[in-house]
């Protein structure tokens, strides 16, 4: 066991005790190492600084588990490799998160790629009228009322294409009507 200059456990004392002010005197002196050690583990330099803060934080709400004869640089130190390394595998659970769902991102694309150029191939076998109708008043969502006065055509008509041009998407399509 490392000696613990009496100063130290002075402050220790009084720390555990209660006393805000020992506390703060004991992370003043100690942040530095802390703060260094966490730096060189952590890639992230303003992580290894919040690391530290959580260190701290946690080593006042804990300062009454330390034991007697136990270098407060040491429990420190012990404390935010504890801290380190459960930021590390959040890290890495985030890192696999984010590529499983870009993983799935891309085969979403690739499905809505092939939707989009189903649609395409679908839409151009409608003969033209339909094709406006069917334009207009599902890809655009335009009423009836404005096909019908864009595209020059009776109304009846419109409903008509988009009925029919919508039939023979979803047959194409293979999807239920």
């Amino acid at each position: 066991m490392i000696a613990v200059p009496a100063r130290e456990a002075e402050l220790v004392a009084q720390a555990q005790a209660g006393s805000a002010e020992a506390f703060g005197r004991l992370v003043q002196e100690r942040q530095q190492a802390v703060r260094a050690f966490l730096r060189r583990v952590c890639p992230d330099r303003a992580e290894a600084d919040d690391l530290a803060q959580e260190t701290f934080l946690a080593a006042w709400s804990q300062i009454g588990r330390l034991r007697p004869g136990v270098s407060v640089r040491t429990w420190l130190c012990g404390i935010a490799w504890r801290k380190a390394r459960t930021w590390a595998r959040g890290r890495a659970r985030s890192a696999r998160r984010d590529r499983e769902w870009l993983d799935t991102r891309a085969q979403s694309f690739a499905a809505a790629e092939e939707d989009r150029a189903a649609v395409a191939k679908a839409m151009a076998a409608l003969p033209l009228d339909q094709r406006a109708a069917v334009a207009l008043c599902l890809a655009a969502d335009w009423s009836h009322a404005e096909a019908a006065e864009a595209l020059g055509l009776p109304l009846g008509t419109i409903k008509s294409h988009v009925q029919r041009g919508r039939a023979k998407l979803m047959e194409v399509l293979g999807a239920q009507p």
